[in-house]
């Protein structure tokens, strides 16, 4: 064999051996992320479904738990707390009978379901007639952000839901339940605020905020179900067997009528509300960016999703109307708001549609954020001034070791009462300069005469410790 041949011959064995290194390489990556990301070793299918079922039950205790629960919530409400709405949420026991109505409808257990959609009815029934009580009764019936906050859904409520529900299904299947991941999806998810919120609407008759929170409600408890749905049945959870074979097929074109009845409202509600908050950031990003004219501040800003209007009001210098069509051509022009109406109203328009728009809650609202902005400002420059007043005293206490010098100025003159220091800015129209004041308080057991030789010996003194050429001992008045 010449060298050639020899050398080919190498380099294929080489290539043959990285080859197989690469190949082992991959299997382990590929066997350390099976190994990282597989529940199914871990899950325990029976005891599952068993937890699940007990989760169910409503009676007894935990009629009264909910109860009171929803007092607390509805308090937490009441006064904006948001810790003692979480406090209230730890202690529901809301989310048993939604991951049922998602566990049932998996495994074709009819029973499971009917049982699960009865306690859910209750619940909520209780739920908010319990809140409906408090907030008729209650004197304190004023909107606070944390009810507000619960009156219409948003994309964010979505996401929590569905990957909160995930995770809760996901702790529940494991070999001894994750307490910790179920406490945590009970705040998250956030059920029970929005049924309090509904008993709101009805205490004082705003049927929109009732509307909107049980329509937050509803979303939260269908994703979930559905997360439940989806995980049981990825990890292949053994259906419910029945004697009857037409039975069980009956039974299993129920449930996935019933899968199918939730999942695709719930895809068109997520799509929906997706686009509404791409719709507003859109609006956010086109304001900051685009209307921008030297002079002309943006005071406020609406959008509606559903009519398509952006409504701007402008103070400041006019803006001409070139540059307002240059506006509205750019808004035709860009994505999520091509097919969106831009309306702009200035603070010198006489016409009387800007008095007309700018009245009622727009007019309140733009007083209350200037009024909220000036109050932030002068809390900030109040702590500048504080921290900037400390700091100069402690300049002040840096330059003279007064602690010191004070026991000593106590030991030479046992009639001083107090003894204080201070810098004073002096000027004689031509310069500033600073001068060391000592105040001095005597006894009154002592004359003026030895007051006013006390004074001197003392000047003396601290000009020789100190290393002052000039201070100035005076007797505080």
């Amino acid at each position: 064999m010449n060298k050639e041949e020899k050398s080919a011959a190498e380099q294929a064995q080489e290539e043959q051996q990285f080859e197989k290194i690469r190949l082992t390489a991959w299997e382990s990556v590929k066997k350390f992320v099976k190994e990282l990301l597989d529940i199914r070793a871990d899950t325990d299918h029976d005891a599952t479904i068993l937890a699940v079922k007990k989760d169910i039950s409503f009676k007894g205790h935990n009629a009264w738990i909910l109860i009171f629960s929803i007092f607390v919530a509805s308090i937490g409400l009441n006064v904006s707390s948001a810790a003692v709405v979480i406090g209230a949420m730890l202690i529901s026991p809301l989310m048993g009978p939604i991951v049922g109505v998602g566990m049932s409808v998996a495994i074709n257990d009819v029973e499971t379901l009917r049982r699960s959609m009865i306690n859910l009815g209750v619940m909520i029934g209780l739920s908010v007639l319990t809140a409906f009580f408090y907030f008729k009764v209650s004197p304190l019936t004023e909107e606070t952000p944390e009810l507000l906050a619960r009156t219409y859904p948003t994309i964010l409520d979505v996401l929590v839901a569905i990957f909160g529900g995930l995770a809760l299904i996901v702790a529940k299947t494991k070999s001894g339940t994750i307490a910790s991941v179920i406490f945590g999806v009970a705040i998250a998810t956030a059920l029970m605020p929005p049924l309090c919120t509904v008993g709101y609407g009805l205490a004082i008759g705003n049927l929109n905020y009732a509307g909107g929170a049980i329509y937050l409600f509803s979303i939260n408890a269908t994703f979930i179900a559905l997360s439940t749905f989806i995980v049981a049945k990825l990890l292949r959870f053994p259906m419910v067997r029945y004697v009857n074979s037409k039975r069980r097929r009956f039974i299993a074109r129920v449930a996935s009528l019933i899968a199918l009845i939730v999942m695709v409202p719930s895809v068109i509600l997520f799509v929906k509300l997706l686009d509404q908050q791409v719709f507003e950031n859109s609006t956010k990003e086109f304001v900051k960016d685009v209307i921008n004219y030297d002079g002309a501040e943006v005071v406020k800003f609406t959008q509606d999703y559903k009519t398509k209007e952006i409504e701007i009001y402008l103070i400041g210098r006019q803006v001409p109307q070139s540059q307002i069509a240059q506006w509205m051509e750019t808004i035709k022009e860009t994505d999520k708001l091509s097919d969106t109406q831009l309306k702009i109203y200035q603070g010198t328009d006489q016409s009387g549609e800007l008095a007309e728009k700018i009245s009622g809650e727009l007019k309140a609202g733009i007083l209350e954020d200037l009024y909220v902005n000036n109050e932030q400002k002068l809390r900030d420059k109040e702590t500048r001034i504080r921290f900037l007043e400390d700091e100069i005293t402690k300049l002040k206490i840096s330059e003279v070791p007064f602690q010191e010098l004070s026991k000593e100025v106590k030991i030479n003159y046992s009639d001083l009462n107090s003894f204080g220091y201070s810098r004073k800015l002096i000027t004689n129209f031509d310069k500033v300069d600073t001068i060391s004041v000592f105040e001095v308080d005597w006894s009154n057991r002592i004359g003026n005469r030895t007051r006013t030789s006390n004074e001197k010996k003392l000047a003396e003194w601290l000009k020789f410790k100190l290393n002052l050429d000039t201070l100035l001992v005076r007797r505080m008045n």
